[in-house]
């Protein structure tokens, strides 16, 4: 992450370089650089940094603030992200509503977590087939199965219609539910490992039809079909 502040109290090239070692040894910076023309510091860190925590490291007669253009690009370019997951987020609230109307009379929480689910791998399975030869080269980005195995990247959107129509149909329940913990516990296992690295993927969780950021949007929509596949399970099995 890199962000830009505003110091003042600068007056010579000792400043600066003062300021600068100050800064480059908190931890979690990995690199502070400071122009003493512009009064500014362009800041790389690793983690979150507060802006208390990079004043408390500078001698008082130095003050610094986050550069208010800067923080307004940061603000812009969150709501751009926001609304780039608007679809999944609008897809999301049909599923839950779907699933909710099936079993509110009477309320069935085992029904409303089958037809969820099976309504989440119809509706994402149709978005794949919209370009069949497109998202095996989308999915294998992250997918560390479909990178090994190109046909398991053909077959997936296969594989989710099927499963979307066992849960539908109340059909071999145990068995889509510990298959849908295998196929998500891997493509979780590709997610997280691209959001640490901070790649920037295209997530192919709704084809190549909508082009969606891989953000932690991804990993969450994955968690919640494990999880819901372990509470079946384990209600199955007990």
């Amino acid at each position: 992450m890199k962000h830009t502040y505003i110091i003042t109290g600068m007056t010579c090239n000792g400043c600066r370089t003062s300021v600068e070692n100050k800064l480059n040894a908190i931890p979690y910076i990995v690199n502070a650089s400071v122009n003493l023309e512009s009064s500014r510091a362009l800041i790389e860190t690793s983690n979150h940094v507060s802006v208390k925590t990079l004043q408390k490291a500078l001698p008082d007669k130095f003050s610094i603030s986050e550069d208010v253009g800067t923080l307004h690009n940061v603000q812009t370019e969150a709501k751009s992200h926001l609304k780039q997951l608007y679809p999944l987020f609008l897809i999301f609230a049909y599923l839950v509503s779907s699933a909710t109307l099936l079993n509110v009379k009477p309320w069935n929480t085992n029904g409303f977590m089958l037809d969820f689910m099976g309504l989440f791998y119809i509706v994402f399975s149709f978005f794949k087939f919209l370009d069949l030869k497109g998202f095996p080269k989308s999915f294998k980005m992250y997918d560390p199965l479909a990178k090994v195995i190109p046909v398991y990247g053909w077959l997936y959107p296969f594989i989710e219609a099927g499963l979307g129509v066992m849960f539908l149909m109340r059909f071999e329940i145990s068995i889509a539910l510990i298959i849908t913990l295998i196929i998500l516990g891997i493509t979780t296992f590709g997610v997280t490992r691209a959001l640490l690295n901070k790649k920037t993927i295209t997530c192919a969780c709704l084809g190549t039809a909508l082009k969606l950021p891989m953000t932690k949007a991804t990993f969450i929509e994955n968690s919640i079909m494990i999880v819901m596949a372990v509470i079946m399970l384990f209600k199955i099995f007990n």
